[in-house]
């Protein structure tokens, strides 16, 4: 229930806030729910209303605002307080012994106290909390400065927003994803026809790094703090008392941290680990190991690279050796077509494994693979199987060298690669093994919005031959679909009715929908808004190899290159002929530009505005008479520059083009005072 008075609902959003603050620690830091996932969405849902009736009363950190913000044109740096420094590494008990050795000697005393904690293999971040509110966060980068992804740490839930006191401090932690959920994004990747991550750091890494932040909130992230870069309003002397204070503030700390008086009880933990780390969920590559005195830190001092109190002692590559039996290829939603090696069953962190990607033909040559070899896997990062080698020692002359086939293994269209691209890929929409992640990408919600047309759905009308590509889906009638699992009457007219409304959504839609390799949403509205009709872009595309795409925003040579190959292909010709025959439309209104102040202007916004979002300043530029732009140019006529405005703006300068600021934007918009206000 939404309350009725702006007193009433600043009391209701303090009271939910603080309500999910304290789930949100329950279950990241303490590991200890009390409510279900229904019930946190709840709250979630009843938060969110408030703050929509009521949009003057959201704050940064309400819980609300990790759903990720603009699409960022690249990331600022920021430089870091103090730096972040690597470590040196130590490999065997031996060189640990050393390592304490060296400092003994060094501080001159007989035995020194440790922290031994586990090396989380993720990416390392630094969070900054200003009077205990988080105000920004940053990579590792070369230690003195690294990149600005504040948005998409925002975004993490294990991450608080608020302290539970007002302490400023930077604090360094690892970003990181579990196992199972590492698994579960693997699989999502492949079935939507991308390529998997190869280990869990990679797929931390690339979620934390999207420019996108909605990309890194749909994104399994945890982290675990570590340490503390500079600290004000509170005082500790020890490391460990350092992570106490961490964890007191309601930050998620690695509970297995353990103080080891003297090396020998150090290196007794990594011995537990080394033989346990199979028994977490998430990944670690060894055992970071410090001083636990603060003081000693300051006598010990660092080198240019690393701190000379502390080293991480690395776990040992779990490997084995195996016979190659063969290679197969698979073949993904957008026609990815990867190799993959097969080989005799070994066990490796705990599991059988007998097959592993090899991702293009490129790796195996330069691994040197030929099927028969004996080669050397491993899991890279205890999770996805890799081989890392052959062993050309061992052969006999017997092995025979492998490459890709010229035709689809699944339909025998030919096989292409597209300019600047590893991959090689099937073409032909109507591919069997490309079906069903097509059709479901078709029906998805940017695409042609299909309601209650699901996976689920799809591989049944595949299976019962009804669908064989999307044009067959308007071909359906109720009673094929009513006579389906968990299907009826209702249920297929609902489809019908769908399937009915979908027919209109226009031509961007429907080019994001066919699912040409790297044409995107917002690639397909600049197609469909130059060019207006499918007619006029077919032509474009088959005409001198579609230089004429060339000419369209957000278009270059390698999208040019997609969208020409993909019309060229016969079976994609015949599917626009019969979703055409089906009623699909395949035009785009085409909006003339309007008069005003912006009258046939070409204006780029960078950075983030302050009282509006880019679609918003955009869709103003427009009713100005402007051309809204993604890239600057000799032909811009402005840049609108918000705050954190990166690249672009730079760009401006270099080639003198007029730069706004939010104020003088709105100005030129017309915009009084007051209304700006509003």
């Amino acid at each position: 229930m939404i309350p009725k008075t702006v007193q009433e609902a600043e009391r209701r959003l303090a009271e939910l806030r603080a309500e999910i603050r304290r789930h949100d620690r329950l279950y990241y830091e303490l590991d200890a729910p009390v409510i279900s996932d229904a019930e946190y969405d709840a709250l979630m849902r009843e938060l969110i209303a408030i703050e929509e009736a009521y949009p003057e009363l959201v704050t940064p950190e309400s819980p609300s605002q990790r759903v990720g913000g603009a699409v960022a044109e690249g990331f600022a740096a920021i430089a870091h307080r103090s730096p972040m420094l690597s470590l040196a590494n130590a490999f065997s008990p031996d060189e640990l012994r050393a390592f304490d050795e060296r400092l003994r000697r060094a501080l001159g005393i007989d035995v020194v106290e440790y922290v031994a904690e586990l090396k989380i293999d993720g990416l390392a971040v630094s969070l900054t909390y200003e009077e205990g509110r988080f105000r920004y966060g940053a990579t590792r980068g070369d230690g003195l400065q690294g990149e600005d992804i504040t948005a998409n740490l925002r975004t993490l839930r294990s991450i608080p927003l608020e302290l539970e006191r007002p302490v400023s401090l930077d604090v360094r932690g690892e970003v990181f994803m579990t196992r199972s959920n590492f698994l579960k994004l693997n699989a999502e990747m492949e079935a939507a026809g991308k390529p998997p991550f190869a280990n869990p750091r990679n797929a931390s890494a690339g979620s934390l790094r999207q420019l996108d932040p909605a990309v890194t909130a749909q994104r399994p992230l945890e982290i675990f703090v570590y340490g503390i870069g500079y600290l004000a309003g509170a005082t500790v002397g020890t490391h460990w008392e350092a992570l106490q204070l961490l964890k007191d503030l309601g930050l998620r700390t690695n509970p297995h941290a353990r103080i080891c008086r003297g090396i020998e009880e150090v290196i007794r933990y990594c011995e537990e680990w080394t033989a346990a780390r199979d028994t977490l969920d998430y990944a670690i590559d060894g055992v970071v190991v410090k001083v636990n005195d603060l003081a000693a830190h300051e006598l010990l001092g660092a080198t240019a690279k690393s701190p000379r109190w502390a080293v991480a002692y690395k776990f040992p590559a779990e490997q084995a050796i195996t016979v190659l039996r063969e290679i197969q290829v698979s073949v993904g939603r957008t026609g990815v077509v990867t190799p993959v090696a097969i080989f005799d069953p070994v066990e490796l962190a705990g599991t059988t494994v007998t097959r592993a990607s090899l991702h293009n033909q490129d790796l195996i040559e330069a691994r040197d693979l030929r099927v028969g070899d004996y080669i050397v896997v491993q899991k890279a990062g205890d999770i996805i199987p890799e081989v890392l080698r052959s062993l050309p020692e061992r052969r006999t002359g017997s092995e025979v060298p492998f490459r890709m086939p010229g035709e689809c293994p699944e339909c025998g269209a030919p096989l292409v690669q597209l300019a600047g691209e590893v991959a090689v890929r099937c073409v032909n929409t109507s591919c069997p093994a490309r079906l069903i992640e097509g059709i479901v990408h078709f029906a998805s919600r940017d695409a042609m919005d299909i309601d209650g047309l699901g996976p689920a759905l799809v591989t049944q009308l595949v299976r019962a031959g009804l669908v064989s590509t999307p044009a067959d889906l308007y071909a359906l009638q109720a009673e094929q679909v009513a006579s389906l699992e968990r299907m009826g009457e209702r249920s297929a007219r609902n489809l019908m009715e769908a399937l009915a409304r979908s027919k209109d959504r226009g031509l961007a839609r429907l080019l994001f929908a066919l699912g040409i390799p790297h044409v995107g949403a917002g690639v397909a509205r600049s197609l469909a808004e130059h060019f207006g009709t499918v007619d006029a872009l077919i032509a474009a595309a088959t005409r001198d190899g579609g230089q004429a795409l060339l000419s369209v925003p957000d278009v270059g040579p390698v999208i040019a290159e997609s969208v020409s190959r993909f019309f060229a292909e016969p079976a994609n010709q015949k599917l626009i002929a019969d979703l055409r025959a089906a009623g699909v439309v395949m035009t785009e209104e085409r909006t003339a530009p309007g008069e005003g102040p912006l009258q046939e202007k070409r204006v780029v916004v960078t950075g983030t505005l302050a009282t509006m979002s880019r679609k918003e300043a955009e869709d103003a530029i427009r009713a100005a008479g402007g051309i809204p732009s993604g890239s600057v140019s000799r032909n811009t006529d402005f840049v609108v520059a918000g705050e954190k405005a990166g690249a672009k703006l730079q760009k401006a300068r270099e080639l003198g083009i007029t730069v706004l600021d939010e104020d003088g934007f709105l100005a030129l918009l017309g915009f009084r005072e007051d209304e700006r206000a509003e």
